[in-house]
């Protein structure tokens, strides 16, 4: 369930995808030698994302485990749709302390540079790194996928849940990648138009989700664990 939910959870995603890193993925160094070469340089890239989301469910996970013991991984699913729905109809309004903009603008600064610095190195090897430090670029698709990672049943559900996520995103990602000369700059601002209509309807998923209402991948029942007490007489 978690794998194909993940998939296709990734594949619809894409386009947010393509909005948000399409022009990375349009200045790639990918090899010219050969349609192959190519091809696999595209797959490499797109496989160290995966791999960093495959990482960043084994955290999240971890922490989902810690939710689901003390019984609020429904409450933290409502609330995650609600400020997602909020962002889009009150941006500005849901803002990050002071401190924590400075942190990720730290990180994010870093990572670009590293990034940036990557692109000019033409290796498979280094499609592999690129892609993976671009799994850790903040991405409010990655952000949703987490917080669905976090209410998995396992911490194995919640890897594999990124991991297909990843891979979901791979056929267009691959496509804007491989045909990067013949894309053009207006699809993309196209595709950015259309997130905040995906962000709101992936909150009111959420939203559902969290309400417990037994309907099968939309809002599923959260197992809850009972403890059998015997006494002796």
């Amino acid at each position: 369930m978690y794998i194909i939910e993940g998939f296709i959870f990734g594949f619809l995603g894409s386009l947010h995808c393509v909005g948000m890193c399409g022009p990375l993925a349009l200045a790639l160094p990918l090899p010219t030698s050969s349609a192959t070469k190519k091809a696999l340089g595209a797959i490499f890239y797109n496989s160290g994302r995966a791999f960093t989301y495959g990482l960043l469910g084994l955290i999240f996970g971890l922490l989902g485990a810690g939710l689901k013991l003390s019984g609020i991984q429904q409450w933290v699913s409502i609330a995650c749709g609600v400020l997602m729905i909020l962002s889009v109809v009150l941006p500005g309004v849901i803002k990050m302390p002071k401190s924590t903009n400075k942190v990720s603008t730290s990180i994010y600064s870093t990572l670009k540079k590293k990034i940036g610095d990557s692109l000019n190195r033409k290796r498979l090897s280094n499609l592999l790194i690129i892609g993976v430090l671009n799994g850790f670029l903040p991405c409010g698709l990655v952000y949703v996928a987490i917080s669905r990672a976090v209410t998995s049943d396992t911490i194995t559900d919640s890897v594999l849940f990124m991991v297909f996520f990843g891979l979901g995103t791979l056929p267009l990602m691959f496509a804007i990648a491989y045909f990067a000369n013949i894309i053009k700059s207006r699809f993309l601002h196209k595709l950015r138009m259309a997130i905040p209509i995906f962000i709101v309807i992936l909150g009111i998923l959420f939203i559902l989700r969290g309400m417990n209402l037994g309907i099968p991948y939309i809002s599923p029942k959260f197992q809850e664990k009972t403890t059998e007490v015997k006494c002796c007489h």
